[in-house]
């Protein structure tokens, strides 16, 4: 079957940005999804706004934090009774930390591994008993990034997260395959999801922001967001292993596979660029850097990221 309409779907970190979108592709597929994140408030907002594109399909919002295995197993076994089963599952639930890494603490990697690694993992684990049980052949979905691919400056809590991720995928997948449960890694790029809204600052925090927001929106750097969800659901209908999403993500994995002596070396030169520890203080982005990231601030506003 290469095609996920009618079936199962639970997606993790559901309630705004790029999950909300998944789940969003999903609604439009007439799946019977669940959505699953820590915040009841922002978890009503994005059922409504599923709800209002849902034809003869049921939409379930549930208060789950990933870090909780208990939670997580509650959350698995709830969804399935509720929905004769699970045939897709999505661990996108994830938290970005910007800023150095001598500043942002050992408690950032701590906070990057337990939400975006350990997340995936309960998700993952409580998830495949139903997964192997699914009619249709079970599809499980981990959401990387190509941050896990290529370590960036001023993201290492991330990378390292997102690297730990980029495994479990890949491993889970070559053990899943007999029985019949496809694991599909997914390495996006920047995607202006608004999710520079969210983020955790260590350093000086304006320039950070600054810095994240420009290039997280950056027309010709960034990728809109539906696309990317679009090609998502398309890599796990058709039980891709890994997906990578855009031009320059896919140029920097490669480019630090075969030579990643020169790309560390490369990252060396852009460190000495980025804002130093100190706060400067700045608050926010120039003129300038609001204009080219426009895109991104409408998209937090489309996409739950920003409060009622």
């Amino acid at each position: 079957m290469d095609t996920l309409s009618d079936l199962s779907v639970l997606v993790t970190g559901g309630s705004r940005g790029l999950g909300l979108l998944l789940a969003r592709q999903c609604v439009e597929r007439r799946c019977d999804v669940t959505i699953a994140a820590r915040d009841e408030e922002e978890l009503d907002r994005a059922v409504g706004l599923l709800r209002r594109r849902a034809r003869d399909t049921e939409v379930t919002g549930r208060v789950c934090d990933v870090t909780d295995r208990a939670a997580v197993h509650e959350l698995v076994e709830n969804t399935a009774a509720a929905q004769r089963g699970l045939d897709v599952v999505i661990a996108n639930a994830g938290n970005i930390q910007v800023g150095p890494a001598e500043e942002s603490g050992t408690e950032a990697f701590r906070s990057a591994m337990e939400t975006m690694f350990f997340g995936a993992l309960h998700t993952a684990m409580e998830s495949l008993p139903q997964l192997r049980e699914s009619p249709a052949g079970g599809r499980l979905g981990l959401i990387g990034s190509v941050g896990g691919l290529l370590p960036v400056p001023h993201l290492v809590p991330y990378s390292c997260a997102k690297s730990a991720v980029a495994a479990l995928a890949e491993g889970l997948r070559a053990e899943q395959a007999e029985h019949g449960v496809s694991v599909t890694a997914v390495h996006p790029g920047l995607m202006r999801t608004g999710s520079h809204r969210q983020v955790e600052l260590s350093g000086d925090e304006g320039k950070e922001f600054a810095w994240f927001a420009t290039l997280a929106g950056l027309p010709g750097l960034s990728m809109d967001a539906l696309e990317a969800a679009e090609r998502i659901i398309r890599a796990l209908e058709h039980r891709r292993t890994r997906v990578v999403l855009t031009p320059a993500a896919q140029l920097g994995a490669k480019a630090y596979g075969v030579a990643p002596t020169l790309v560390t070396r490369t990252n060396e030169l852009v460190a000495r660029m980025m804002p130093g520890p100190e706060a400067s203080g700045r608050e926010g982005r120039s003129r300038w850097q609001s204009a080219v990231s426009a895109l991104n601030d409408r998209a937090a506003k489309r996409l739950n990221q920003m409060g009622a």
